[in-house]
């Protein structure tokens, strides 16, 4: 079976003259730029699960202190989502016990 190429990325033919298509750190570059340009609108659902994806792909590639403070920012959100929860289960419980 022969090893499929992946899709050429447009860059290489408009933005990124003259790099090589095949070096990781340009196929980077092209997929940073990429992201950079995106014009999607951001108040959907998908588009808010979208941004979710990006910071958690973004937060894999970092290292040291900003591995650090994303993990901090996922906690803190984990920790809003159970205060929250546990807030309506409990007004929730004492409204059906009247």
């Amino acid at each position: 079976m022969a090893d499929r190429e992946p899709a050429r990325n447009h860059r290489f033919d408009e933005d990124l003259i003259g790099l090589d298509p095949s070096d990781p750190e340009a196929q980077a570059f092209a997929a940073h730029l990429d992201r950079m340009e995106r014009c999607e609108p951001t108040f959907t659902i998908e588009a808010s699960l979208h941004g979710v994806a990006e910071f958690a792909d973004s937060s894999n590639r970092a290292s040291g202190l900003k591995w650090w403070l994303a993990v901090a920012v996922a906690a803190l959100i984990v920790l809003g989502v159970l205060v929250s929860s546990w807030d309506i289960i409990v007004r929730a419980v004492a409204w059906l016990s009247q």
